[in-house]
């Protein structure tokens, strides 16, 4: 791993920004995203949930945006509010692009010293277009801010740049976050349907002269799935991966429960009433699923988050998840997908996927920044069947668990420490 940030490329003032976190060294896939963008190359790149996918993109596409990428004190390139965005940020939910949104303004956020003026890198701008906001507003903030960049649906950027209200003839930079899903067959074409807008706008001009700078992340971008990216991507391309194996089998501990299908949320609250999780995420097979768990918990501080939920309901529910509000978030995958929710101890499955990369995406939810977590899949025999198979795949050790008098052991064992 690179030893700091400055080492890779990156700014003194992105760099400072980092620190306020923290954040003093860039993660394996940081430090290998990140000197590529810089030095112009596109990039595929998976990597487990919660090693900084986020920031490996934000922090050179922000960069690029400054017109001297190596001055100290780098001035802002003002872009022309008729040009449009200079970098665009796809995603396929509001709240991963309401989350990338606020990572970029954190970036861009800087106070002057005691001595100094605030940074000019905050007269940048990043919108957020998603189908759930109000267009009206979202038209008016594009005419009003004149955003250097933008971050939103495949959708609703589309029928923005349809109505001529956001011009993408000036990008620069495209992001494709949680790639796989957005070019799945419910995103697919919408997806397919913008980048040929702006491949069409951008025929000829200054910008395609160019070539456009891509990247795409995903914890889940296996090489079948980044197969309908690769036309996408214009330009020199790099695909990178990271062990995620190693953080499955060194941060987290992996253990399965047996039930009967009909007690699972029985057996859930049993297991809830033992371990008493700080924050745990429940994961079940079907959106439909999860608001009848959730009413079934009541005894606990848990909310739920699935598709078809109204806008408000779900903000409020991460919210309180992610503040600690709130101890239980019970979800479907795709409701779930790319929210980035610090400090998970447990994550429960309530059903044991076919697919590994499911398994394992789940799982990556804790175990995050150098902390340790729990894996509990809850299962009946057919289940406990397909884990042992997805326990040898992935080169796991699964620890069997039982509940007993209100407390998790392993079976025919002394009690264990949670």
């Amino acid at each position: 791993m690179t030893g700091s940030f400055s080492a890779l490329g990156v700014l003194p003032f992105f760099s400072a920004r980092l620190g306020d976190r923290n954040i003093y060294k860039p993660t394996d896939i940081q430090a290998r995203v990140i000197p590529e963008l810089l030095e112009g190359r596109s990039v595929i790149f998976r990597s487990a949930t919660g090693t900084g996918k986020t920031f490996a993109y934000l922090i050179p596409l922000l960069q690029a945006l400054l017109p001297d990428s190596g001055a100290e004190t780098p001035g802002v390139r003002s872009p022309d509010g008729s040009a449009g965005p200079a970098l665009l940020i796809l995603s396929p939910t509001y709240e991963l692009c309401s989350q990338i949104k606020a990572e970029a303004e954190f970036l861009l956020k800087a106070e002057g010293g005691k001595e100094g003026p605030p940074s000019p890198l905050s007269r940048l701008r990043m919108t957020l277009l998603t189908g759930s906001g109000n267009l009206s507003r979202q038209i008016d903030a594009l005419k009003k801010d004149r955003p250097a960049a933008a971050v939103g649906n495949p959708g609703r950027i589309l029928l923005l740049a349809k109505m001529g209200k956001i011009k993408l003839g000036a990008l620069r930079s495209l992001v494709f976050d949680e790639g796989d899903r957005l070019t799945a067959e419910d995103l697919r074409g919408e997806t397919l349907e913008l980048m040929d807008f702006i491949r069409r706008v951008r025929k000829g001009g200054a910008a395609g002269e160019r070539g456009l700078l891509c990247a795409a992340c995903s914890a889940t971008l296996s090489a079948k799935n980044r197969e309908p990216l690769l036309p996408l991507m214009d330009t020199d391309l790099r695909i990178i991966e990271t062990d995620e194996q190693e953080i499955l089998r060194e941060r987290i501990q992996h253990w399965a429960i047996w039930s009967e299908g009909r007690r699972k949320i029985q057996t859930l609250c049993s297991f809830l009433t033992a371990a008493r999780p700080k924050k745990a995420l429940v994961f079940t097979g079907s959106s439909w699923d999860a608001g009848n768990i959730v009413s079934q918990l009541r005894r606990f501080s848990a909310a739920g988050l699935y598709g078809g939920m109204d806008k408000t309901l779900r903000r409020d529910a991460v919210a309180g998840f992610r503040s600690g509000k709130t101890a239980i978030l019970v979800s479907s995958d795709l409701a779930s997908r790319g929210l980035d929710i610090p400090g998970i101890s447990h994550v429960i499955a309530l059903d044991v996927p076919q697919d590994g990369e499911i398994y394992t995406h789940r799982a990556g939810r804790t175990g995050r920044a150098g902390k340790r977590g729990i894996m509990v899949s809850i299962g009946d025999e057919q289940e406990m069947r397909r884990l042992a198979r997805l326990e040898k795949r992935l080169g796991l050790t699964v620890y069997p668990k039982e509940l007993y008098r209100g407390r998790v052991i392993a079976p025919a064992a002394e009690e264990e420490e949670l």
